[in-house]
């Protein structure tokens, strides 16, 4: 197979690649979200209480918020169900992050910010993109992207089955 044909392989199966970038995304943030959930103290709770007392219940929803959209819309952005609306409630947590990190710019040792601003920007992509064929939403019969109704309308392209319930 020489790379013409590669090239021409791979772009016939871009909503694949697509689907695999919403697949990894939904399980790392679940993988995150566990890592806040278990360590949740050490990590995040402290950083958000500071020093007064006052701050406790606003700190205490910001971290639950945070788990909860980790482990929930994780997991549903990993099995692509409610695609758009998964990766909508983690927009909030990472532009959050974003800011947070901010401070230290992007030559940070652990480089926190670059890594929050791609996550957040993916997660912009899945929502623009939406779900695709290896997704839940799909085989529900779910509305489909734009990108998949211009593919569908190409000359050559047979429209996909709706598939019946």
């Amino acid at each position: 197979m020489n790379w013409t044909e590669k090239r021409a392989w791979l772009n016939e199966r871009r909503d694949l690649w697509i689907d695999l970038l919403r697949i990894y995304l939904g399980i790392g943030l679940f993988i995150r979200g566990l890592i806040f959930f278990t360590h949740g103290d050490q990590v995040m709770f402290r950083n958000f209480v500071g020093e007064t007392s006052f701050q406790w219940f606003g700190s205490g929803v910001i971290i639950h918020y945070v788990i909860l959209a980790h482990l929930c819309g994780g997991t549903l952005l990993a099995f692509g169900l409610l695609t758009r609306l998964a990766a909508a409630v983690q927009v909030p947590v990472l532009v959050g992050a974003v800011l947070v990190h901010a401070p230290e710019g992007i030559f940070a040792l652990g480089q926190s910010l670059p890594f929050a601003a791609l996550v957040l920007v993916t997660l912009l992509f899945v929502i623009v993109a939406g779900p695709g064929r290896l997704s839940v939403d799909h085989h529900l019969g779910a509305p489909r992207s734009g990108a998949e109704t211009a593919a569908a309308h190409e000359p050559g392209h047979a429209a996909p089955a709706k598939p019946t319930h």
